[in-house]
């Protein structure tokens, strides 16, 4: 869901690429899903296959292209904040909550899908030196940078443009320069920066999802077919190109509104999980052998429940349906298939019998 919401903004900034260096766009048929004026994403379903051809041959080349678009995309932000600052407004941040705390928190909800390329930084931990002292660094250090950019951006977005504006506004940032500049280079380097820098955010969450599915075949919850690996490239082929075409598809007919509520949705589902697993596992499984350590425990796991449950709350009601019907058919799957062949489960039963 994640990869799908992000492909499909790639192509709001390809047009907006396209328009400003060769005067051309792709029409909105072909460039936007059903329910946003089109007929199908064709961008979207080409920046997947682009991603997922980079990772069948290998994760080093994957990283490397995706290290440079980090960079590609930070400095494309900052010069965007450098630009738009000059146009800064005070009275566009007046009223500063116009839709109260409520809205913030609705607001807070959407955008939380954001945060799940921190936990894809923990998908890569088998594929990683010195995980339990890398992992916990890169994640805090990615929150901690990416959170500082988005306010930073989001200031000057904001403060250059009357928010009601950017209501319906496509390749936002790029609309922002264009009017801020009255020319069309400053425009024209942050949509070819956004769509460099979406290409390795496609790229990223492809892997982690690819990763996570090779984990559970591994373990047998999932067919085999999800944990062979191909002995030339030595990637996971046959899960990455399930994941990919089943990325596709939801990008290409899917509307971004309804990805990004679903994908803030089990985002935060995860993390409620993820959290009551802690404490419950401190409790019943004390012994259990731990690669990482939660400080603050148990006040950073309630902590964590709360504010999750309090962001879902925040989240349309249609959002709630469409997530009970994905989790009725994840539970099918489970219950049909992976409680049977699941190593990990067999070997507790095993051990509860004996």
């Amino acid at each position: 869901m994640a990869t799908s919401a992000v492909a499909v903004g790639w192509g709001q900034y390809l047009n907006a690429l396209l328009g400003d260096t060769v005067g051309w766009q792709l029409p909105e048929a072909l460039s936007a899903p059903p329910g946003d004026g089109g007929i199908v994403n064709v961008p979207s379903v080409v920046l997947v296959a682009l991603c997922c051809t980079l990772l069948i041959r290998g994760t080093r080349e994957s990283a490397l292209v995706n290290a440079i678009t980090v960079f590609i995309k930070i400095a494309v932000l900052l010069l965007f904040c450098a630009v738009a600052f000059t146009a800064f407004e005070s009275t566009n941040l007046h009223p500063f909550t116009p839709a109260g705390v409520g809205g913030i928190g609705a607001a807070a909800s959407t955008i939380f899908f954001s945060y799940i390329g921190m936990d894809i930084v923990s998908t890569g931990a088998e594929e990683v030196r010195n995980p339990r002292r890398t992992m916990p660094l890169a994640i805090i250090a990615s929150i901690l940078i990416v959170t500082t950019v988005y306010i930073l951006v989001a200031l000057a977005g904001v403060g250059a443009q009357p928010a009601g504006e950017f209501q319906g506004q496509e390749a936002g940032l790029a609309a922002i320069l264009s009017k801020v500049t009255s020319a069309g280079w400053p425009a024209a380097v942050l949509a070819a920066g956004g769509v460099v820098s979406i290409f390795g955010v496609t790229l990223a969450t492809l892997y982690g999802q690819t990763r996570v599915l090779f984990s559970m075949g591994r373990d047998g919850m999932l067919p085999e077919t999800f944990h062979k690996v191909s002995p030339r490239t030595g990637t996971p082929v046959r899960n990455t190109l399930i994941v990919s075409t089943f990325v596709a598809v939801l990008a290409a007919v899917v509307p971004l509104d309804t990805l990004a509520d679903l994908t803030s949705m089990g985002t935060l589902v995860a993390f409620t999980v993820v959290s009551i697993g802690v404490m419950v596992l401190r409790r019943t499984r004390p012994d259990l052998e731990r690669g990482f350590k939660v400080p603050g425990y148990p006040v950073v796991p309630a902590l964590s429940v709360a504010a999750c449950l309090y962001l879902i709350w925040g989240l349309p009601l249609e959002t709630d349906v469409m997530f009970a019907i994905w989790l009725v058919l994840a539970l099918v799957v489970y219950f049909t298939y992976s409680i049977r062949h699941s190593r990990v489960g067999r070997e507790e039963a095993s051990a509860a019998n004996s």
